[in-house]
């Protein structure tokens, strides 16, 4: 056996011929023949280009490899790139540069930040599309709330949370803000939700402050107005963090307009980019690989996704990337679950 899991479905040469020509086919983007494959293998297995063939043959006849009208080599299909993710991919791991790059950009920098720069890195070394998560927090625990006058009329609202999350706020204010006020409504505040989940907050906020008298009720309203937003389940108003683009439409794939139109459609739609992170399921692996139409969706059924999650004290988040099917798996889920795993060791 070549890697990875055991099975019986395919001999040791039709694996050995699969697990080559998908790599063949990352690096040269194109149709894959059987004398370039016997050429290659030469030193591996003594076989003739009509041997490779003959077991070619057999792997399209199993639906693992397909030929493209336009080309005598094969590509592999969906189900192809399953069994290679499964069965064959060996662990390629990050140059010493690489993970340097990695542990001073994630591990040095703001909490504020962190998670952005993760998706701006994670682009920049795949050359893929880098979908990155806002952490969902469940039980973390207000630790103190602040107001502060930014401008005459815009308050900002801080939240300091346990596991060292900071949110803030931005709330516009039809009066004159004096910085007694602020004083005085952040004390009455921190009186009565400091000490509680973001959870109990948001569902018993108005038994909590029912008996707050404020100094200012127009300011009062203005933060009971904004509850909502200021103890939503997300830490920012942003859900996901996307870079890499740019990268992403240099790949051979993006040559075709359709294909060009179709990843920018799929930008657009935050809905469907957060569906796919929320498919992420936590095995015995670092990792999840979904391929093509195993997503379910036309958008992505020309595209692979890895994916994998972190943690930061008690909130969670997926961190993953999508590109073409015709990607370096075994060096792409590495370098998620790399970053997925700095991020997470963060104090």
């Amino acid at each position: 056996m070549i890697a990875g899991k055991s099975s019986n479905i395919l001999s040791d040469r039709e694996q050995l011929i699969l697990q080559t020509l998908i790599q063949l086919y990352v690096l040269k983007a194109s149709p894959i023949g059987s004398r370039t494959l016997s050429k290659y293998l030469e030193r591996e297995l003594k076989l003739s280009p009509a041997t490779v063939r003959n077991i070619m043959s057999d792997l399209e006849e199993m639906d693992f490899i397909a030929h493209p009208h336009t080309s005598a080599g094969r590509v592999p299909t969906d189900k192809g790139y399953r069994f290679y993710v499964d069965s064959l991919m060996n662990v390629q791991y990050l140059s010493a540069k690489e993970i340097l790059t990695l542990k001073q950009t994630l591990s040095n920098a703001p909490s504020e930040t962190v998670l952005k720069d993760a998706s701006k890195l994670l682009g920049l070394l795949s050359k893929y599309l880098a979908i990155v998560q806002i952490p969902v927090l469940t039980d973390l625990i207000v630790h103190k709330i602040e107001l502060v006058s930014i401008s005459s009329n815009r308050l900002l609202v801080i939240l300091a949370l346990n596991s060292n999350i900071v949110r803030t706020a931005t709330l516009e204010a039809d009066l004159e803000l004096e910085r007694q006020n602020l004083d005085e409504l952040s004390s009455l505040l921190n009186e009565k939700i400091s000490g509680k989940s973001l959870n109990f907050i948001r569902e018993n906020f108005s038994s909590l402050i029912s008996d707050i008298e404020s100094p200012n009720p127009v300011l009062f309203r203005l933060f009971v107005d904004s509850v909502d937003m200021l103890f939503d389940r997300y830490t920012s108003a942003e859900r996901i963090h996307i870079a890499g683009t740019k990268h992403l439409l240099n790949e051979p794939e993006f040559d075709d307009l359709d294909k060009v139109r179709g990843i920018l459609e799929l930008i657009e739609n935050e809905d469907i980019i957060v569906h796919i992170l929320s498919q992420y399921e936590k095995q015995s692996s670092d990792f999840q690989v979904l391929i093509g139409k195993e997503m379910n969706n036309e958008l992505l059924e020309d595209y692979s996704v890895v994916l994998s999650s972190y943690q930061i004290g008690q909130a969670t988040g997926s961190i993953g990337l999508i590109g073409p099917k015709r990607m370096n798996y075994s060096k792409m889920v590495t370098l998620v679950s790399q970053i997925s795993k700095i991020i997470s060791k963060r104090e």
